[in-house]
């Protein structure tokens, strides 16, 4: 491994591959780090990418599912509301073969890839910090220029460099299934019931070849494997897992919190759930990773050239969390909503035309994480990033 580095990008999901991708191809030198030992191992994303993120960024097309253009809404009593697009809304990623594309993007663009090493301390200095791994049972140090956090949404990058931290989440915990017996077309399925999913949703997501069946939710009030387990024995008429295959489990954590106010100082940033990326009411991510990912490897490649501190307030989650704030006040009252008649109100109100519109915002609408503007700034390093 050449040493020191430009940048090290500790984790290697989504949002890390895309900053080291694109740290890469601007000619950086840049180590990604991953404590699994490969990036396919260990995949907790249901992978949901919107028509925003569809249009905007480079997807393989073999690495997605058929397109999906109806969702539906459940209410406690399974009352049912149904929304139709007429463009392609959302396809479900086939997220082990994206990962394994990502990764020989990154390392084409010269991005040295070091699995199974775990991140363990930081130690900032003047021109050079320090990143203490272990690899192989053996702890040793790399040096670098820069350090990105993309290690997930209890991320110790952000500890180690004095940056905040995601306090609230909600856990997920799926299972991905073939041979499902469906009668509707591909479709999204979300329902809102405060026993099965306390703060959150269970979900639905069948493309024709695969369904994702999964619970999310705030962890001290409900058992996720349960809940799982109930709401597969439970699922409204013509879905059937009598002749199906399940091929797959995962879960984890999703922070609401919004996007943290502190994510940058003149030694490292975060990017994707470390930063607190996902969005507070729907806890979709994967839009959001990318967007900030390209946005924080913008910013670095200006800091980098110049060393100005002030290039890094174009990174401010400030700027963002200011966006969210609608966001955050309706995950605020999502979170309180602990008996079924508020959500089944909610969803006879979304029948009325006014608020019907709301709904078809929320799912077909391009207001996932906010366009990126360029600040003002008149340091000529900035000129990058316009």
């Amino acid at each position: 491994m050449r040493n020191p580095y430009d940048v090290v990008v500790v984790g290697a999901g989504l949002a890390g591959l895309e900053c080291a991708r694109r740290l890469g191809e601007s000619g950086f030198r840049t180590l990604l780090l991953d404590r699994k030992p490969a990036v396919t191992c260990a995949v907790s994303t249901t992978g949901i990418f919107v028509r925003r993120t569809l249009e905007d960024f480079d997807l393989p097309a073999t690495d997605l599912g058929p397109a999906i253009r109806d969702v539906a809404l459940y209410s406690p009593a399974r009352r049912v509301l149904r929304f139709h697009s007429e463009r392609d809304e959302f396809r479900i990623g086939r997220m082990i073969p994206l990962y394994s594309h990502y990764l020989e993007r990154c390392c084409r663009a010269g991005v040295q890839f070091l699995s199974g090493a775990r991140f363990c301390g930081f130690s900032p200095g003047p021109q050079l910090s320090a990143v203490q791994i272990e690899l192989d049972g053996l702890a040793f140090s790399i040096f670098t220029r820069f350090v990105v956090g993309a290690d997930g949404a209890r991320s110790c990058v952000a500890r180690h460099l004095g940056l905040d931290r995601n306090r609230k989440f909600v856990a997920g915990y799926e299972e991905v299934w073939r041979g499902v017996s469906f009668e509707s077309p591909p479709s999204l399925h979300c329902f809102l019931d405060p026993l099965l999913a306390p703060g959150y949703l269970a979900w639905v997501a069948h493309d024709g070849e695969e369904t994702h069946i999964g619970v999310g939710g705030y962890l001290h009030r409900f058992p996720p494997v349960r809940a799982l387990e109930s709401f597969c024995r439970n699922l409204p008429q013509g879905m059937s897992l009598q002749r199906a295959t399940r091929v797959a489990q995962r879960g984890g954590l999703v922070p609401v919190g919004g996007v943290l106010p502190r994510i940058a100082n003149s030694h490292g940033l975060l990017v994707g759930d470390a930063a607190g990326a996902p969005s507070p009411l729907t806890a979709g991510g994967l839009d959001a990773c990318l967007r900030l990912s390209g946005h924080a490897a913008n910013v670095m490649a200006a800091y980098l050239t110049s060393r100005d501190p002030v290039v890094l307030n174009a990174y401010s989650g400030a700027r963002f969390r200011a966006r969210f704030f609608s966001r955050l006040w309706m995950r605020r009252l999502f979170a309180t909503a602990q008996s079924a008649w508020p959500l089944e109100l909610a969803v006879m109100l979304l029948r009325l035309p006014l608020l019907s519109g709301f709904a078809r915002h929320i799912y077909f609408g391009r207001g996932s994480f906010p366009d990126v503007e360029p600040l003002p700034l008149p340091h000529p390093a900035l000129q990058t990033l316009r």
